[in-house]
């Protein structure tokens, strides 16, 4: 099945001037590894140049909006908004999985590993709208869609820190300072995932993943206060 990328342009109402730097978003390594004669690279190199994009665009938007936050109130808004999880609903509600170029055996994972190349991809297709049509273009794209996730994250207080929240429920309520322990580790050097636990005592509350052990502990952490239903 050939992919047609003018189908995402017409998508998302964004038509790239070079149609390579279009696709090369969307390769992920994998494709590269089975497809190695396609003339393009995978784009990792566009993610990398995306994530720090995205990041310019989500500070200049909230320290614009939210003038009393202070800066570490900030620095958690903005971890809370560019998170893997939002990022990959974000690329999966604007269609991005019918446009990913994958090996065979990507292709059939569709868990977590999946979850994280959406958000990859996301970041990469954001460097290539930089690029190839400015910094206006790709402002655009992530004020339609992913700003609009600001208001719950807010409104919710998703975006305070989950292990020192956790920590103050935990002493409130049971009297245990949570631990928390690696579970499972994945992935190559340049591309490691893990497990984390968090433990009240010996009982295991909630699990986390993410591309680092912070990462990962954070989103157990989350995750234990959904389940303790101690998010106020």
């Amino acid at each position: 099945m050939t992919i047609e990328f003018a189908d995402f342009e017409k998508k998302t109402k964004i038509t790239f001037k070079d149609k390579n730097l279009l696709k090369q978003a969307f390769i992920h390594r994998s494709y590269i590894n089975e497809n190695g004669n396609t003339g393009l690279s995978h784009n990792e190199r566009l993610e990398f140049l995306g994530d720090a994009v995205l990041e310019l665009i989500v500070t200049d938007f909230l320290y614009k909006k939210y003038p009393s936050y202070t800066e570490g109130e900030l620095t958690a808004l903005r971890s809370a908004l560019v998170n893997a999880v939002i990022i990959a609903d974000v690329a999966l509600k604007i269609g991005m999985n019918d446009f990913l170029l994958l090996s065979r055996g990507e292709a059939k994972d569709t868990g977590k590993a999946r979850q994280y190349i959406l958000a990859n991809t996301y970041e990469a297709y954001a460097g290539a709208v930089y690029l190839d049509l400015g910094y206006e273009a790709v402002n655009q794209f992530v004020k339609d869609t992913l700003l609009p996730y600001t208001e719950e994250i807010v409104s919710k207080k998703l975006w305070r820190d989950a292990k020192s929240l956790v920590q103050e429920k935990a002493q409130e309520f049971v009297e245990v300072t949570p631990a928390y322990k690696v579970l499972n580790e994945a992935g190559p050097d340049h591309d490691k995932h893990f497990t984390v636990g968090i433990f009240f005592g010996p009982d295991l509350i909630a699990e986390g993943k993410g591309k680092s052990k912070q990462e990962a502990e954070q989103s157990a952490a989350s995750n234990a206060l959904k389940v303790k239903n101690w998010l106020d």
